[in-house]
């Protein structure tokens, strides 16, 4: 059975199109030059071989070879009978997944520090937001607490406002009560005015009407004899009075 497989993957390599030999060291002699100039320190062969184990599925190190000789077994067998063809596309593919892991070993760090320190001002704005809040709270409940008698002096004003409330209506019915007496009183000097001219009046027309009367009796001459005599009687009335 592998010697068949290995006719067969001869066979293959004999009819598909292939890289040139002389193209792939100078692919990895430029890939040893890029890698040492770039400065990257090497990692030891043992280390990369147990993360290599410890990435594939598996509990124990049978499972795992067995996945791993399954694996190579189906890229042989997927090669031998070309459902696959190694090419140039599959060499770019290679290299262009060897710098995105590249680019995610070395340069994954660098976005997760980037990363955190982000997160970390975030929450740095967010807590010191939260410090304001709390201060800002604390600072509200304290002059609240301050206003705790708030209640009694609003009971003390009520009933100070409510005492105010009942001296103003008795002020008011005192006004009312002045006024009303007021006016009862200028009524009543209007009217004691009136009486007043009337009684006046009524005493000016009896004395005229007196005085027209005894003018006009004065007129009749028995009346001025009735008077003449009777002012002699009273004249020989009072001389005999002293002569006594």
């Amino acid at each position: 059975m592998a010697s068949r497989l290995a006719r067969s993957a001869i066979g293959a390599a004999r009819l598909r199109p292939s890289v040139p030999s002389r193209t792939l060291p100078a692919l990895t002699t430029s890939l040893t030059s890029y890698r040492s100039a770039s400065g990257v320190p090497a990692e030891d062969p043992k280390k990369k071989a147990q993360s290599i184990l410890d990435s594939l599925p598996g509990n124990s190190l049978i499972s795992k070879t067995a996945i791993l000789s399954s694996t190579a077994g189906v890229a042989i067998y997927a090669l031998s009978n070309e459902y696959y063809v190694v090419n140039e596309e599959t060499i770019v593919a290679l290299c262009l997944l060897s710098i995105w892991g590249a680019v995610f070993k070395y340069g994954g760090p660098m976005y997760k520090e980037w990363a955190d320190g982000q997160v970390n001002k975030i929450k740095g704005i967010l807590n010191a937001a939260r410090a304001d809040h709390t201060e800002a709270v604390k600072t509200r409940i304290e002059s609240v607490q301050q206003l705790g008698s708030v209640v009694d002096i609003t009971k003390t004003l009520f009933e100070v406002s409510k005492e105010t409330a009942q001296l103003e209506a008795k002020a008011f019915e005192l006004e009312q009560t002045t006024a009303l007496a007021a006016e009862a009183k200028s009524v009543l000097d209007s009217w004691v005015r009136y009486e007043g001219q009337v009684k006046i009046r009524q005493q000016k027309e009896l004395s005229e009407s007196i005085i027209a009367k005894i003018q006009k009796e004065l007129e009749n001459p028995k009346v001025l004899q009735q008077i003449l005599q009777q002012s002699i009687t009273d004249v020989e009335r009072i001389v005999a009075s002293k002569a006594q």
